[in-house]
């Protein structure tokens, strides 16, 4: 009762007052009353969601006081040194390979920044799975990267607690905890049980209380001892598990964790129970059940029984269950510590709440709890240890896991936690036998998906390996124990525990067979295979991780001699498995044919192991060797995956899809190579070094399947391979025997020299990124190796053997990264042709380096004539222990194969290529260059009488190689050329048949296979030296025809009569196609240098001048045969094939000549096209192309047409149109006042201001002159388009409108994925390809009156005042063709429409009334201003550079005037009002305007260069040009005017008197009406009238106001106040009439354009400086009409006066448009913006990105900020730059373009030091805005030209 009383009460004071009962000594009291307070509040009966529990909790442990409070208070003790702050998933963190101790070290962004890591190697990255800081952590990191917060150790001079603080805590927790079990225990329900699952629930309503907890250990180290006294505590546990007897809920509670802990052992009851019948069995009957189970247990160590009738004893004790299932459990007795298999048992709530985090599969804020409770060192050590007694329960959840990534996540991302510390890790492998039990559990769960293996006899293969399609590999759910397995692995006292442990070695071997022949390939035969499996990705992986990886971790503790009994040891299980396996899968000599697995763990194991034994600790090779029977049968696989690598690459897997290609890819890329095909041809080079090389060189033939093509006959018959596999075939073969004997990777090669070869051959194959070259590298993959090894450093190898070429940016557009070339001396003498062959993952890599190589030899001048072939390089020596590997190189079989191919090279045979000759020569040449030692006889000539049954006298190739073959004996079929010749009457004298019978016992035969039969026949028959003898097959001639091959084969003899050298010398003669290429004394004259690079040719000369150097016997050899001047004939038969070759070479060299005509005819016709077409961007190729110039002066345009190809003109009813591109653009909306760009704000105090740009200020200027003037006046007063005008641009092309509409038919109907709207009126130029959305008419040619029109009259200028005014008043008159609607008007309608539907409405409707004419009006002319505005900025903001200028695009201005024309001429103007009269008469005075009608704009507020284009828009065309000049000029009068009123506004008003009155003074003078003062003086005097005018701006200090104005800075500002309209008036005056724009320097720009427009007389061009007012031309008297235009304003009531007198200041300048200035520091932007929340959603973007115009932070695709389907980024692209948006994705680095309904990746303007890009920031490394890019991205932005440069767009929908 007392307790619900107390809940009655206010929690606080309850509180309080039970904390002060507590505190007494005798509190037997308080402690009762607490309980039974905390039986009543944390009822776990009541629903988890009712947060009334966690009030009370918070308020009790607080004792009192405020939550708030009580965290400060406790925080004030944090005595932790560690920083231990816990991230999840996508969480920024560094990571400092300097500083790291474990490679998993990571550091949490704060630290970082607070710690120095300059200099050091580091990087920032995403966290996958979750982790945690490790600052502070002296095992897993330096303490000199500490951050000064952890480098003090702050915590360890922490006051010590107060009892009372904590007390509460430690009584109210254990409660709470308690509870929270519970209600974990309640909710928890088995999967296979009938009720819906809903972990998620249960979870969510614990989501404050778990949270609470979380909170609890972020109150820092006081707060945790007590909880991990709490959790850890066994006493506390006992007292609460269970609850109180008479409570039925907790009864009830216990029992539900009771069963769920029944099923917690690795083989639980009913699993066996079920599996019995969910398990297929094995083999059908029990005898196969019985042998399958047997292998399957001898494998895994245990005892196999050893006859059926035991293992069906066996049988029966388990109840007849199947084989797999008893595997399982037999499998128990193999782990050596039982308790591994039983149950769990808990005894504290730590082991609980783990044990429900691994049934609710993980929840993060569990994790996140349980880490954030690390920086405790005793919970540290019991958590491990209740972690690891878990581990095997943690596995099997995880396989039985819906969301096994996830989980698999959590896992590791507790376990790199615990296991990265060297400490603990050894702590719980010696504790609790941690490596049993990751091994142990591994091997069961490989177990769950094993199958019985295919390789070699199908039948009766005892050998199961994993199925790789089943989910546990495909989806990689093993890697969280492999991972951890390899993290703890590389702890030099945990491996060596492995190491030591044989039981577990064996073990483990029994795993790796588990992947030995896995995913097996059999090759398709008849038809394709339906379905392509992808399993190999699997495979590949699980060999990667569960074998490699374990691997390597082992082999770097074994790097001393100390280590020596490790490697024995593994070396001898190694033997152990293969053997055992070699018996499972019933091998006995030869492989299965068409099958091949490229998995192969064991032999890998053991020759890495190998490796290193004799590489780094100095064992003996032979004392780790098996016999030779054991090495032939190791050779078989590896040797079986090369040759299969070779057919796949001739095209004999076809059938079996392209997965296998990806296969034979795989093995050889670079993050695999090292554990694959490495350890394979190393294993392979130790069984060529120990067994007999004519076995080793026959088997490689034969398994490359070109036994029968080594013949002397020119025919021949292959029974396995097709013709044209032949030859890929051969060069396989020959190329694998070069790699073999010359490839010194594991043979002797240093760290240093691997890496550098390693580096040379990918750099040789292209040029390559720094990171790409990183990750191509191979390197040892085991996690803790860090960098690659050797003392040598990445970096200096790297700058040793290349040169860094800068990011360079081509005009084209492609952004070019920073990358790395060799360097010259590399090309001369490290190119290594093998070790690219072997390290190519694309066949095209290997020509790609030739072509390189022989680019650089034509360049050096070395080589120029020709293909040069692969040069040879010399090798560094072999390791005394591989000695035995150069017999191979001197073996008869290979000299006879040899011997074989130069012959039938020479005879033209087929199949043979260069490649193969290559090959051959690489051969004989590593023969001579690696002598064997024994031979000492070798330069005595050797005795003939050896010669009888064998081909060659001796091993030895030097003096193999002048030995002459006299004749040989061939098979060939009865068809065959050498047949027919035989038959030749029989020899006549006795003496010829005599000679004829002793060539026949001469003859040599040679059979490969049998030469192999005999070898293999010799090593297993080595007990007796006679035993050789005997075996010897006799009738070797015959045994090897291959079974089925047509018997017609009869024996003929051939005379041959040639040595290895002779052959030579005939090939060097049939290469250069001479004669006598050498002739006797060329060994004399040879100088050895000029060998090394070249062809065939040079080869040939470099192998005999080796063997003449090597060998005295083959000097004389060679001279010899050099010396018989006789031309060599060929055998007879061969003449006119000979003759053939000739002229067949002869034949392709014209056809080839004919060839490099045609293409260069070809490329100089590109380049010309190139030239006239177009580059967006070459000023060369721009030279003023401006078709207004050139149409003007021919008497008719003549168009071509680029679809129909017809040359024209233009005509009313068959139009021509330019083909052009229409784009809003609001790039003059956004310059601003001053030149200095504005940067982007990175913190929180800077801001972007938009207020002051160019398309604010017009908008500001319209809307006041809409408050106070008639709307119509208005809207011919100003333009609009600053923002959203349409901007018109073309390649120059032009084409047929007709033509076009069919064109755009032809693009509708063709359903390729283009990059553009058909439907949206898109195109491609036809021609150039350029990107265009329109065609704009071009007018019909004028003829007569052109020249008339352009003629300058000497009219004075009152006289032509007067003729403009007539000609608007003809206006009205005009004759729009209404009647007869021609071709050209109905096209030109069109593209008005297209105009106007490029833009938004809103930047299309600036009237009261939307949608009137005079709206439309002013979106007309403006679309005119835009372009001319936009072409001077890209002239660069004025006309200096005259008329070649680089941005000059070719224009379309006069097209585009002609239709705006056309167009305007349908409006009427309201000519009451004409600005003309305005501008030219002084008006009487008329005061009929009515009060309540607006009045019109007064002149000076009007813009001069609107009003010049509406005037010249309106009236007739062509307009003739001195009505042109005379328009500017009054306009000039008025812009003039305009400039001294502007100017009169910023003096101080003492000034204006002063300037007021000394100007009064000169208005008599004679020139008054053109000098400045007198006209300044009558301005301040008109607008003095009306205090109000001057009065408004005396608020303003003006900026200059505290300078002193002088005449010369006054004649400054007016001449900057007029400029602006002079070079516009300029531009229209250029493409109106074509007249030159002549550069000028900037200083006297305002001169050269006055003139220019004929405003100064020529001969008032001298040099000294001119004044603006000089330019004036006035036709009436200028006061009058001065004084008219001021009194407009004047005029003006009071309240209108007061605002729009800010009209009259006006500055017309504007800045070129910038993009916003970026930091240098990519990191700056980083950290400001990634937790930046949005301003519209307040959230922190999944995605953010800044606008790169305006600086806006956005959400990339958030769907937060969606409005009516449209995402943020899109939206502010269409706000911000009339749908053109620059965005830079804060995670990507990468900026994206979105041009109207497309977008594209740009690329970055940020690089790292290596000058290439990270696009989403996966290295991390730091990055620096690259000047060059962004001005390049810049330019993109100004002159319009993303749509022409950027070539992949994507439809964006919406959706950014």
């Amino acid at each position: 009762m007392m307790a619900a009383s107390l809940v009655r009460r206010d929690k606080n004071s309850t509180a309080a007052h039970l904390k002060a009962d507590l505190n007494w000594t005798d509190n037997t009291s308080g402690v009762r009353q607490l309980q039974e307070l905390l039986d009543c509040v944390l009822n776990p009966e009541k629903p988890a969601a009712d947060t009334e529990a966690l009030d009370w909790c918070k308020c009790l442990i607080a004792g009192g006081e405020g939550f708030e409070e009580f965290c400060k208070t406790v925080r004030s003790y944090d005595n932790a040194t560690l920083c231990g702050l816990v991230w999840t998933a996508n969480f920024v963190a560094y990571r400092c390979r300097t500083c790291g101790i474990s490679p998993c070290m990571s550091l949490c962004a704060e630290c970082f920044n607070n710690g120095d890591h300059t200099g050091h190697d580091f990087n920032m990255f995403r966290s996958q799975a979750g982790g945690a800081c490790d600052c502070g952590d002296s095992n897993v990191m330096r303490e000199t990267g500490f951050c000064n917060r952890h480098r003090l150790r702050t915590g360890e001079n922490v006051p010590t607690v107060p009892r009372d603080l904590l007390l509460m805590s430690e009584m109210v927790l254990p409660r709470f905890i308690i509870c929270i079990i519970q209600y974990l225990r309640d909710g928890y329900t088995e999967p296979d049980t009938s009720t819906e699952r809903d972990l998620q629930k249960v979870l969510q309503q614990l989501e404050p209380q778990i949270s609470f907890l979380e909170e609890l250990t972020k109150m820092g180290g006081a707060m945790r001892t007590v909880l991990t006294k709490i959790l850890t505590n066994q006493q506390i546990f006992k007292d609460l598990s269970m609850g109180q007897e008479d409570n039925v809920y907790a009864k009830m509670n216990y029992e539900k964790y009771l069963s769920a802990l029944k099923n917690s052992c690795l083989v639980s009851v009913e699993e066996k129970a079920q599996s019995g019948a969910a398990e297929p069995t094995l083999g059908a009957e029990a005898g196969a059940e019985a042998g399958a189970g047997a292998g399957a247990l001898g494998l895994l160590g245990a005892e196999a029984p050893a006859s059926p009738d035991e293992s069906n004893k066996e049988e029966d004790l388990d109840g007849g269950q199947s084989v797999g299932q008893r595997k399982r459990v037999k499998l128990s007795s193999t782990a050596k510590d039982q308790s591994i298999m039983d149950s769990l048992k808990h005894k504290c709530f730590l082991e609980e709440l783990l044990f429900w985090t691994i049934k609710y599969e993980f929840p993060q804020k569990m994790v996140t709890f349980l880490l954030n409770m690390l920086p405790d060192q005793d919970y540290k050590i019991t958590f491990t240890k209740t972690f690891v007694q878990h581990y095997a329960f943690i596995m099997k959840t995880l396989m039985k896991s819906q969301e096994s990534d996830t989980m698999s996540n959590r896992i590791v991302h507790i376990s790199v936690q615990l296991f990265s510390n060297e400490e603990l890790a050894r702590h719980v492998t010696e504790e609790c036998q941690l490596l049993d039990i990751m091994v142990t559990v591994l091997l069961y769960m490989m177990e769950s998906c094993l199958i019985k293996s295919e390789l070699q006899d199908e039948e009766n293969s005892r050998h199961v390996v994993v199925n790789c399609s089943e989910p546990l590999l495909k989806n990689n759910t093993y890697w969280p124990l492999v991972s951890d397995f390899i993290n703890i692995l590389s702890h030099q006292s945990v491996a060596k525990k492995f190491l030591e442990d044989h039981s577990l070695l064996m073990l483990w071997m029994s795993f790796v067979s588990f992947f030995q022949g896995m995913n097996l390939n059999k090759r398709e035969l008849s038809e394709h295979v339906e379905f392509e499996s992808q399993t190999y990705y699997a495979a590949f992986a699980a060999e990667l991780e569960a074998c490699a990886q374990p691997m390597w971790g082992l082999l770097t503790h074994c790097k001393v001699k100390e280590t020596q009994e490790y490697t024995k040891t593994v070396v001898r299980y190694c033997l152990e498995t293969l053997q055992i396996w070699f018996d499972a899968i019933g091998f006995v000599d030869e492989p299965a044919p068409n099958q091949v697995t490229f998995h192969l763990p064991l032999h890998r194991y053991y020759a890495m192991f190998l490796s290193k034994a004799v590489k780094c600790q100095g064992l003996d090779l032979d004392s780790l060797l098996p016999h030779q029977e054991m090495l032939m049968k190791i050779m078989v696989h590896p040797l079986q995956i090369q040759a299969s690598l070779s057919e796949i690459h001739s095209n004999m897997w076809v059938r079996n899809g392209l997965q296998i290609k990806g296969q034979a890819m795989t093995y050889v890329q670079s993050h695999f190579c090292n554990s694959m095909i490495d350890p394979d041809i190393f294993l392979l080079q130790v069984c060529a070094s120990r067994l007999d090389p004519d076995y080793f060189i026959s088997s490689v033939f034969e398994r490359f399947k070109v036994v029968d093509l080594l013949t002397m006959a020119s025919v021949h018959q292959n029974a396995v391979l097709d013709g044209e596999q032949e030859r890929p075939m051969l060069e396989g073969a020959l190329t694998f025997l070069v790699i073999l004997s010359s490839l010194r990777i594991h043979l002797g090669m240093a760290d240093d020299e691997i890496l550098r070869a390693e580096m040379v051959s990918q750099l040789c194959m292209n040029d390559r990124t720094h990171s790409s070259l990183l990750d191509l590298i191979p390197e040892n993959p085991n996690p803790k190796s860090g960098i690659v090894p050797g003392s040598c450093s990445f970096e200096e190898m790297l700058s040793a053997v290349a040169d860094f070429k800068a990011p360079v940016f081509e005009p084209g557009g492609s952004m070019q990264q920073g990358m790395y070339t060799p360097k010259e001396e590399v090309w001369e003498k490290e190119f290594d042709p093998i070790m690219v062959v072997l390290r190519t993952v694309y066949r095209r890599d290997v020509q790609s380096a030739m072509d390189r190589y022989s680019a650089f030899l034509k360049q050096s001048g070395m080589h120029t004539t020709g293909n040069p072939w692969p040069p040879y390089k010399e090798r560094t020596p072999l390791h005394p222990c591989y000695k035995g590997l150069d017999r191979l190189l001197h073996c008869k079989t290979l000299h006879i194969v040899i011997f074989t191919l130069l012959y039938k090279i020479w005879l033209d045979h087929s199949n043979m290529s260069e490649h193969v000759l290559c090959m051959v020569l690489y051969l004989i040449e590593l023969g001579l260059d690696n002598q064997v030692q024994e031979d000492k006889e070798e330069e005595e000539p050797c005795i003939e009488e050896h010669c009888h049954d064998s081909w060659f006298p001796g091993t030895n190739l030097l003096s193999n190689l002048h030995h002459v073959i006299n004749y040989v004996r061939v098979r060939v079929p009865e068809t065959a050329p050498e047949v027919k010749r035989e038959k030749d009457p029989p020899p006549s004298t006795s003496a010829q048949a005599s000679n004829f019978g002793q060539n026949v016992r001469e003859a040599q035969v040679f059979s490969l296979v049998a030469e192999r039969r005999r070898k293999f026949q010799e090593i297993i028959n080595r007990s007796s030296t006679e035993a050789s003898q005997v075996v010897r097959p006799k009738s070797s001639s015959t045994r090897w025809v291959p079974p089925g091959t047509p018997p017609q084969l009869v024996t003929e003899i051939l005379e041959i009569r040639e040595s290895m050298l002779s052959l030579l010398i005939k090939l060097h003669q049939k290469l250069s196609a001479k004669q006598n290429s050498l002739s006797a004394t060329w060994l004399e004259d040879m100088e050895t240098s000029s060998h090394a690079h070249g062809d065939g040719i040079t080869a040939i000369e470099r192998v005999l001048t080796k063997a003449a150097t090597r060998s005295r016997q083959s000097k004389r050899s060679i001279q010899e045969i050099c010396g018989k001047v006789s031309p060599p004939v060929a055998p007879k038969k061969n003449s006119p094939t000979d003759k053939k070759t000739m002229d067949k070479d002869e034949r392709r060299q014209r056809g080839r000549e004919r060839q490099q005509k045609l293409l260069a005819e070809f490329a100089s016709r590109q380049k010309s096209f190139m030239e006239t077409a177009m580059d967006v961007e070459s000023p060369d190729a721009e030279a003023a192309m401006d078709l207004g110039a050139s149409e003007v002066m021919e008497s008719e345009v003549l168009y071509d047409c680029v679809i129909c190809g017809q040359s024209g003109p233009s005509t009313e009813d068959r139009p021509t149109g330019l083909v052009v591109l229409l784009q809003a653009s609001s790039v003059l909306g956004h310059r601003c006042k001053s030149d200095e760009t504005k940067q982007l704000p990175t913190a929180d105090d800077e801001h972007i201001y938009p207020a002051d740009t160019c398309g604010a200020a017009h908008d500001v200027r319209l809307a006041l002159m809409q408050r106070f003037f008639k709307d119509s006046s208005c809207l011919q007063s100003v333009s609009i388009g600053w923002d959203g005008g349409v901007y018109v641009q073309t390649c120059g092309h032009t084409l047929h409108i007709d033509c076009h509409k069919s064109y755009m038919e032809s693009l509708r109907n063709d359903q390729v994925l283009q990059g553009f709207s058909v439907d949206k009126g898109e195109f491609t130029c036809p021609l150039c390809r350029q990107f265009a959305n329109s065609v704009l008419p071009c007018r019909p040619g004028r003829s007569t009156e052109v020249v008339s029109w352009h003629m300058p009259t000497n009219k004075k200028t009152s006289v032509l005042v007067k003729e403009v005014e007539d000609l608007q008043e003809q206006l009205g008159l005009f004759p729009v063709s209404t009647t007869t609607e021609s071709n050209l008007s109905k096209e030109m309608e069109s593209v008005i429409k297209d105009i106007k539907n490029t833009t938004q409405r809103k930047y299309m409707d600036y009237g009261k009334n939307p949608g009137s004419p005079d709206n439309d009006f002013l979106f007309m002319y403006s679309v005119a201003r835009t372009n001319l505005e936009l072409e001077l900025v890209h002239r660069g903001g004025n006309l200096c550079s005259g008329g070649a200028s680089a941005a000059a695009k070719r224009s379309c201005l006069n097209q585009l005037f002609h239709v705006l024309a056309m167009h305007m001429r349908l409006y009427s103007i309201d000519s009451a009002y004409n600005p003309w009269t305005r501008l030219t008469q002084v008006a009487q005075r008329r005061d009929d305007c009515l009060d309540d009608e607006r009045p019109e704009v007064p002149m000076l507020f009007r813009d001069c260069p609107s009003l010049l284009i509406i005037f010249v828009l309106t009236m007739p065309q062509p307009l003739r040009k001195e009505h042109f000049i005379c328009l500017v000029r009054m306009l000039y009068n008025l812009q003039y005017t305009q400039a001294l009123a502007s100017l009169s506004a910023k003096f101080s008003p003492e000034e204006r008197q002063a300037w007021s009155t000394s100007g009064a003074l000169k208005k008599n003078a004679f020139n008054a009406e053109k000098s400045y003062d007198a006209l300044l003086s009558h301005v301040i005097g008109e607008l003095s009238k009306v205090k109000t005018v001057y009065d408004v701006n005396t608020e303003v200090p003006s900026m200059l106001s505290s300078s002193v104005w002088s005449p010369h800075s006054i004649e400054y500002s007016l001449q900057q106040f007029c400029l602006p309209y002079l070079r516009l008036s300029c531009l229209l005056q250029h493409h109106l009439y074509g007249d030159k724009l002549s550069g000028c320097p900037e200083v006297e720009e305002f001169s050269g354009l006055a003139g220019c427009l004929g405003l100064l007389a020529p001969a008032l061009q001298p040099s000294n400086p001119i004044y603006s007012a000089s330019c004036l031309d006035w036709t009436v008297n200028a006061f009058d009409l001065m004084s008219q235009w001021c009194s407009e304003v004047t005029g003006l009531s009071d309240t209108q006066a007061k605002k729009s007198i800010t009209l009259l200041v006006q500055d017309p300048q504007w800045a070129s448009p910038h993009l916003l200035h970026l930091p240098d520091h990519y990191n700056i932007i980083f950290q400001y913006y990634h937790k930046k929340a949005c301003s519209s959603c307040k959230k922190v973007p999944k995605d953010p990105a800044l606008c790169l115009v305006c600086g806006a932070f956005v959400c990339l695709k958030g769907l937060c900020c969606k409005q009516q389907g449209i995402c943020e980024c899109v939206l502010h692209s269409q706000h911000c730059g009339a749908a053109t948006g620059i965005f830079l994705l804060i995670n990507a680095s990468v900026i994206i373009i979105i041009r109207g309904h497309r977008f594209c990746l740009w690329g970055s303007v940020y690089l790292d030091a290596h000058g290439e890009e990270d696009r989403d920031l996966r290295r991390g490394k730091p990055l620096f805005l690259c000047v060059e890019r962004y001005r390049v991205l810049q330019q993109q932005w100004v002159s319009h030209t993303f749509d022409h440069i950027n070539k992949r767009w994507g439809p964006h929908y919406n959706g950014l």
